[in-house]
């Protein structure tokens, strides 16, 4: 087997987990290529060659996955989201263990699935995502979280949110695979994997193979308003289904072009890129090609 691994060494906290990855799973006559970046050095040359490899172990949070997902996407590559960033929802959604030893036998195992991407333009530049995108009150969260994430983890997420209880409202206009609409609220988040921190559910029903987002108005006039649908979320973990409130609209589309006056900041999987509505973004139906235990095939091969 022949494993490229992408390392973001400034992700997460350092725990260098992914050396006991690959003393795990490496085997007699195995190769492997460890490319590394802290920040500094773009990792997208580091993919140029990656069809000469069975799989690409892409170590980070989920920004790194994601833009590497979104370069190798529909190659047909298997990859391997390896958890070391400070949420790391990706794996959580694909229900990846965060064990070296679990990843090494899901590695040789070689159990894949293919999953949608998302695309956004914004600023003039194109951006890959895999879980969430989007508009207003999110950004905002995922910008002033960023400071505190190494030491706090994923609460620096609610201590953010904690801190910007009156955030900005306005009025969105989106075209949905063609059609308007024109409603207000405190952001946009486009939706193809929907559990966040803590395992809550943004929507309930969202499958990230199904060629679509779910697109979510966040309604409230406040971030106080938005509690009740955090409740749904949190008794949705349970399969209850609850519905989200009037806090949230909630719509489905493959293309989408978002204005709001005034304007949102966006962000794409937890990257603030400092750039303001309006944005474009579609999906890219099973893009993405991931490794998975035998839970995640069981969750996902029926869908």
């Amino acid at each position: 087997m022949k494993l490229l691994v992408i390392n973001n060494m400034a992700a997460g906290f350092g725990d260098g987990a992914i050396y006991d990855f690959l003393r795990m799973v490496l085997k007699d006559g195995d190769e492997v290529c460890m490319r590394c970046t802290d920040g500094t050095t773009d990792l997208m040359p580091f993919l140029d060659d990656a069809d000469d490899f069975d799989v690409v172990v892409v170590s980070g949070g989920d920004g790194t996955i994601a833009s590497a997902s979104y370069r190798l996407a529909n190659s047909g590559i298997p990859i391997l989201p390896f958890p070391s960033g400070t949420a790391n929802l990706l794996a959580n959604n694909l229900h990846l263990p965060y064990e070296p030893y679990a990843l090494a036998n899901a590695t040789r195992a070689m159990r894949t699935l293919d999953f949608d991407l998302g695309e956004m333009e914004a600023g003039g530049h194109t951006f890959g995502f895999a879980i969430m995108a989007g508009a207003g009150y999110d950004a905002t969260i995922m910008h002033d979280a960023k400071p505190n994430k190494k030491m706090l983890g994923a609460l620096a997420y609610f201590q953010a949110a904690v801190a910007n209880v009156l955030p900005q409202k306005s009025i969105i206009r989106m075209i949905v695979d063609g059609k308007e609409i024109v409603t207000e609220g405190l952001g946009v988040i486009l939706v193809n994997f929907s559990h966040i921190q803590f395992e809550i559910p943004v929507t309930h029903g969202t499958d990230a193979r199904d060629g679509a987002f779910d697109i979510v108005v966040l309604k409230a006039e406040n971030a106080f308003g938005l509690v009740p649908a955090l409740l749904a979320g949190i008794l949705d973990r349970d399969g209850g289904n609850p519905d989200r409130t009037e806090s949230m609209e909630i719509h489905r589309g493959r293309e989408v072009e978002v204005f709001a006056d005034p304007p949102f900041y966006v962000q794409y999987d937890g990257e603030t890129p400092g750039y303001t509505t309006p944005f474009k973004a579609r999906i890219l139906r099973g893009a993405a090609r991931f490794v998975l235990t035998d839970n995640g095939i069981a969750e996902y091969s029926s869908k």
